[in-house]
Parts: C-alpha cells; sequence; structure tokens
C-alpha cells in the first residue's frame, strides 16, 4: 500500500510563476471601433512603458483608461472589447500599486493624470478582515500556474480584476479561528469613478454573482482557480505528505479543522478529509470544478480536516470530533452539514456518524468502561476513540474510495513493510501498550506485538474494522458512495487498485456511483458531477 500510494505524490500539486503583464488587443468586435477604444489601448501600452519608469505617471494612465473604457461600457454594457480593457487597466492599477509600494488604502492617494489630479482611495469594509492594508494584491492574470490538481481553469467572466489577496502576516491564533495559517483569498477589483475620484473596492465572488458600477449591474468577474494554485505552492511543500504519515508525531500539531473562505451561516458546509498518506490539496480539483457552479457557490462553504495519516483513524477522528465542537461554538452552523471522505478520510467520516455507546469497549475489553482498570491518560484516550455519538450537525455524507472494511493491502507484505516504518507517537504507544494488557483479544490477530497505527486499522482482519462493521450507521442520515473500477467494468468483482468494491459499498446507500477511476475517484469529472448533483438534491431538502 505505502508503494502504491508514494506514486500518486511524485507529480507536484501546483507551480506558480509570476510574469510580467501584457497586453493583448481584444479579438472580439466592439459595439464602438473608434476614439474611445483607440484612447484606452493608447493610454494601457503608454502606462505599460511607464510601469517600471514612472509608476505614478503608470497609474494615472491607467485610470485614464479604466474611466474612459467604462463611459463606454455604461452606453454599451456587453461591450466585450470595453470590458476586456476596463479589466486590464484595474488590473494594472492593482500591480503598480503593489509594485511601487503605493498605499492608497491608509489615506486617499494623489495621481497625476492627462486631465489632472486624480483621488486614488478604496471602499471601506465594515469587517475588520476586509481591511486592504493587511495584504498584498496580485492580479491573476500575472500567473502562470501548473500541477497535478490545478489543471482545470474556472472563471467567470465580468466586470472587475480578479486578484490574489495574500495576508501581508501570519494569522494570528489561526487554531482558534480554524483558519489557515496565512490568507491566500480571491477576491475581485472594481474601480468606481465620480469626477477627479476613482474608488477602489475589493468584492468576494463566492458571495456575489454581480455588482453594480454606476447605474449598470453586471457580472462580477471571477478566478477560482488562480487563488487555490497560489496557496497549494505557498504551503504544500511545508507539510510532506509522507512524513505525515511515517513520523505523524512530529506533525501533531497539522491536526486541525480549517476554513478555506470566510464563514457565511447562510450557507452549509461541506468539510472534505482527506485519506491515507494525503493533505487537503488533494481536493482542489473538485472544489475548483464545484465552485464554478453558481448553484454551489450560493448554497455551500468549504472546511477541510487536515492530519497526519500515520494515526489509527479512529484517534484521528477523536481529534475531528473535538475540532467540531471548538469551530461550531465560534461559527454556528445553521444548516446540515455535507461531509465528504476519501479513502481513509471515509473511514474517519463513517465514525462521524455512528453511535457505539460502550459496545466497542466492551467486545474489546469484555467489561464496562468503569469495571476496566486502565492508567487515566490511557482510558481517556480509548474513551474518546470507542465510545462515541453521531455528530448531530451532520446531514449527509459521501464516502469516496473508502475501504470501510478494509483493504487486504494492508495485511500484505507491502502494507506490513509500510505499517512497520510509522512511528507511532508516545501516546499512543503508552495507551496501545496498557490496551495489549488487558484486551480480550490477542495481538496475533494481525501478529502485532506494538500499538497499531493508521495502516494497521486499515486491515479488513483489524479488531476494531471488524467491530465497528457491526454497529448499523444512525438512522435518519442519508449517504453515498462512489467507487473507482479502473474503467473495467467489472463490478461487484472490481477494485480500485487498493480498495476492492466489497470494502467501498454500502448497502443503505441512498446512490452507488461508479466511475472509471483507480483509488483516486474523487479527482474523477464523472466523480465531479455525482458529487454536484447530491449536493444539489441536498439544498433542495431532498
Amino acid at each position: 500500500m505505502l508503494a502504491a500510494l508514494a506514486l500518486t505524490a511524485c507529480a507536484t500539486d501546483a507551480t506558480v510563476k509570476e510574469r510580467p503583464p501584457r497586453y493583448q488587443q481584444p479579438s472580439v468586435k466592439a459595439h464602438s471601433s473608434g476614439s474611445a477604444l483607440e484612447k484606452t489601448e493608447a493610454l494601457i501600452r503608454q502606462a505599460l512603458h511607464h510601469h517600471n519608469t514612472s509608476p505614478l505617471v503608470a497609474l494615472g494612465e491607467n485610470m485614464q483608461a479604466a474611466r474612459t473604457a467604462l463611459d463606454l461600457l455604461k452606453v454599451h454594457p456587453d461591450d466585450r472589447a470595453g470590458l476586456h480593457d476596463y479589466n486590464f487597466a484595474v488590473s494594472r492599477m492593482i500591480g503598480i500599486i503593489r509594485d511601487a509600494k503605493l498605499d492608497p488604502w491608509s489615506k486617499p492617494l494623489m495621481v497625476p493624470s492627462g486631465s489632472g489630479t486624480m483621488v486614488l482611495t478604496h471602499r471601506p469594509d465594515p469587517r475588520p478582515n476586509w481591511n486592504p492594508s493587511l495584504y498584498t494584491f496580485t492580479p491573476v492574470d500575472q500567473f502562470t500556474i501548473g500541477g497535478k490538481y490545478v489543471e482545470e481553469h474556472a472563471t467567470r467572466p465580468g466586470i472587475g480584476a480578479p486578484v490574489v489577496a495574500i495576508g501581508r502576516g501570519m494569522n494570528k491564533d489561526w487554531r482558534a479561528i480554524y483558519f489557515t495559517r496565512k490568507t491566500y483569498y480571491g477576491v475581485t477589483a472594481v474601480a468606481r469613478f465620480e469626477g477627479s475620484r476613482c474608488e477602489i473596492a475589493f468584492e468576494d465572488p463566492l458571495e456575489k454573482e454581480s455588482t453594480s458600477v454606476g447605474e449598470r449591474r453586471f457580472p462580477l468577474g471571477a478566478d477560482f482557480t488562480v487563488p487555490l494554485a497560489v496557496m497549494l505552492a505557498s504551503s504544500a511543500p511545508q507539510v510532506p505528505k509522507l512524513e505525515r504519515m511515517l513520523f505523524p508525531e512530529k506533525y501533531a500539531e497539522t491536526a486541525q479543522l480549517s476554513r478555506l473562505e470566510p464563514y457565511n451561516p447562510n450557507k452549509a458546509v461541506v468539510l472534505v478529509i482527506h485519506g491515507l498518506m494525503d493533505s487537503p490539496s488533494t481536493w482542489a480539483p473538485m472544489i475548483i470544478n464545484l465552485r464554478s457552479d453558481p448553484e454551489i457557490r450560493k448554497n455551500y462553504q468549504f472546511w477541510f480536516y487536515s492530519y497526519p495519516s500515520g494515526y489509527p483513524y479512529p484517534y484521528s477522528a477523536s481529534i475531528l470530533r473535538e475540532n467540531l465542537d471548538g469551530a461550531e461554538k465560534r461559527f454556528p452552523l445553521t444548516k446540515p452539514m455535507v461531509v465528504i471522505g476519501h479513502s481513509m478520510g471515509g473511514c474517519i467520516s463513517r465514525l462521524l456518524i455512528t453511535d457505539t455507546g460502550d459496545n466497542l469497549w466492551r467486545l474489546l475489553f469484555d467489561k464496562s468502561p468503569a469495571q476496566t482498570k486502565f492508567p487515566s491518560e490511557s482510558k481517556k484516550l480509548y474513551t474518546e476513540a470507542l465510545i462515541f455519538k453521531h455528530r448531530p450537525e451532520i446531514g449527509r455524507v459521501i464516502f469516496i474510495s473508502s475501504p470501510l472494511k478494509g483493504s487486504e493491502l494492508a495485511s500484505i507484505s507491502v502494507g506490513r513493510i509500510g505499517s512497520m516504518l510509522i512511528r507511532t507517537p508516545r501516546t499512543l504507544l503508552t495507551a496501545g501498550n496498557d490496551a495489549l494488557k488487558i484486551a480480550t483479544f490477542h495481538a496475533n490477530d494481525l501478529k502485532l506485538k506494538r500499538a497499531p497505527n493508521s495502516i494497521d486499522t486499515l486491515s479488513p482482519k483489524n479488531r476494531f474494522v471488524r467491530m465497528i462493521n457491526k454497529i448499523p450507521i444512525t438512522p435518519g442520515i442519508p449517504y453515498h458512495t462512489i467507487v473507482g473500477d479502473r474503467g473495467k467494468g467489472d463490478s461487484p468483482n472490481s477494485s480500485d487498485g487498493v480498495v476492492p468494491y466489497w470494502s467501498s459499498h454500502m448497502d443503505g446507500a441512498q446512490s452507488e456511483c461508479i466511475v472509471p477511476s483507480d483509488h483516486g475517484a474523487h479527482q474523477n469529472p464523472k466523480a465531479f458531477a455525482e458529487v454536484n448533483r447530491i449536493l444539489k438534491l441536498n439544498a433542495q431538502g431532498q
């Protein structure tokens, strides 16, 4: 299993390179082929020439170009050439502000232009985290992106310059606010003019489908791929997936529930949970695809759970439950949550919708918790991992390529070698040794002489796996499965190469979708479509 999964880590998740801005004359037919567009093009080209040598002059020229293009759009709002020039000029304004280290956010900036001095400022936002002084803004058209997780470039045509807002510092108390350590977020810059005054507003394309400029309403332009690519390229190297599996104690701090966007109480949360030797970046293709759908943007916001995947998954589930308790105190949910788990993330998801009582405990120790003599710390750990209730906030679960009944790869030589390479954290090792002394089964269930780790708990022979499958999912919570068959069409005798059909199939599922994929079914277009379908049904209350 280790060897099979290691192959998936070879390709780079995302690459990002900055390039100088280039103006290309619009190839679309304009309503006005005369002086207005000729003027905007001339101003833009002059500004590109002055960008490095005279940034204030270049800024003024781009402001004039944006205003001229906007005047054209007020008369012909569907003029694509005018829209192109407006967006390009606003992008260059943002780029010049960054490169020249100008600050129109703290106080108005006086900018010389051919029509006299102009005043550049910004539209205040009452939300403290939307203060532009906290961010560096880079237009998305200055990025070239690549990598296996950002192959789909999802955009929304409209007015405004899509930009990447990058926090100037680390987020304070990032764990307490359940956000990423550093902010990478996609916003859209819109410039509005009144006399000699130009006001820039940064608008959220996940919150708004359109915006008013002057007396007209336009679709709000957006880029849903580049901001995620920048985040992945900037943060992924700091979280090595293989090391997080092999040395989970070293990366204990990375066990964290995080939001991918500002919390909106009017949207349902979709919580995604990655699998063995993986990270939240594995969800980028699906999230990019889903965010390109306006109905999904309207109804859902995305959170993810990241964890060192060397932990036995019942322990990872106990950490997630603790995180959910903390997050929901700060961000009370008003709509049922949807959980999507891939691979071992599906096993964790299964525990979120299960009521065990003390059944698992009694099967393991042959007595009640009160009767079991255990050192206090070990007892606390096993209580949290074995005795739990379903999460009432979860309204639906989607399992993708999930080894719910185990995978034989965890039991054969490759899996056993991988299991032996994992360094069990001291706390778990102590608790496991305490349990082995008093459990009613023998360690030779898996021929183990140590506490189990993540690969052990994915074996169909594992005692926990056998026991949890005797406990039904809590009634009333709909669930769905997505299964890969490597395109062979041989289900129910199929496998995705890691998980066989018999393990990922679930009786009682509302739907089962078989996609022509290997174990990475959550990155298959047919899986995107199926998750999209399920989320839309969920939004309709079905």
